[in-house]
């Protein structure tokens, strides 16, 4: 897991870093059943306070990303939990309204677009 913090980007530290969890988590980077560094450890890689993980793992876990197993650690939620798949829902959503966007200012019609992502759906299905 990998984690950079800045002390100047105005975001407080517990939401960077619960930002990068689920970004990682979202992309696949964290798989599901894979074990987080614990509070403390994550708190000294990281040189910050174990307050400030236990508020990002706590915000995680209400958020569905990750679960705690008492005595055992944080886990990473398996992909099938309703919350990530929303969150997944909502960046395909976002990508195809940008791509909808780019066809637009390219003048593709309708059809155009169909058949684009037809030809994208079968080249990524055969690799």
């Amino acid at each position: 897991m990998n984690i950079i913090l800045s002390n100047g980007s105005g975001v407080p530290i517990y939401n960077q870093i619960k930002e990068q969890i689920k970004a990682q988590v979202l992309s696949g980077e964290l798989g599901e059943g894979e074990m987080l560094p614990s509070l403390r450890q994550l708190a000294k890689d990281l040189k910050i306070s174990v307050l400030t993980t236990t508020r990002a793992y706590n915000e995680l876990e209400a958020e569905g990303f990750i679960q705690s197993q008492q005595g055992k650690g944080f886990f990473v939620m398996p992909s099938g939990s309703e919350l990530i798949r929303e969150q997944l829902i909502r960046e395909v959503e976002e990508n195809l309204t940008s791509a909808i966007q780019a066809a637009g200012r390219a003048s593709l019609s309708e059809a155009e677009l169909y058949d684009l992502l037809r030809l994208l759906l079968e080249v990524e299905k055969n690799d």
